[in-house]
């Protein structure tokens, strides 16, 4: 399922490989975010960090008209308010996909897996 952007020139697809690459990108540049996780660690058969390979993993894209709704799983480093963090991930992943691929989104749905100790 992709994204379909209609604009006086015609009809632009946007894959949800597209999207959950921008979305990762977005949310592990943001302080306390360790990583992404996967949405189905026990189907996967994996329960740590994904690589940017396979953002796609731990996000699910769901689109409506012209808007999407957005689903981050994420792991938080330990000590860090949550909210905060998820607040900042929900601004930046909003503000790289109005930004970079021009698409609207209704709502940023951050699911905080995991809490990983950080090393020093």
């Amino acid at each position: 399922m992709a994204v379909k952007i209609k604009t006086k020139d015609g009809l632009i697809d946007i894959s949800n490989g597209v999207i959950a690459t921008v979305v990762g990108g977005a949310a592990t540049s943001n302080y306390g975010v360790v990583g992404m996780a996967s949405k189905n660690a026990i189907r996967d058969g994996f329960d740590g960090i994904l690589n940017r390979a396979n953002y796609k993993r731990g996000v699910v894209v769901k689109s409506q008209d012209n808007e999407i709704t957005v689903d981050v799983y994420i792991i938080v480093g330990y000590g860090l308010k949550i909210s905060e963090v998820s607040k900042n991930v929900q601004d930046s992943v909003k503000f790289n996909l109005s930004n970079q691929l021009g698409i609207n989104t209704k709502a940023v749905n951050v699911i905080v897996q995991s809490v990983k100790v950080l090393d020093e």
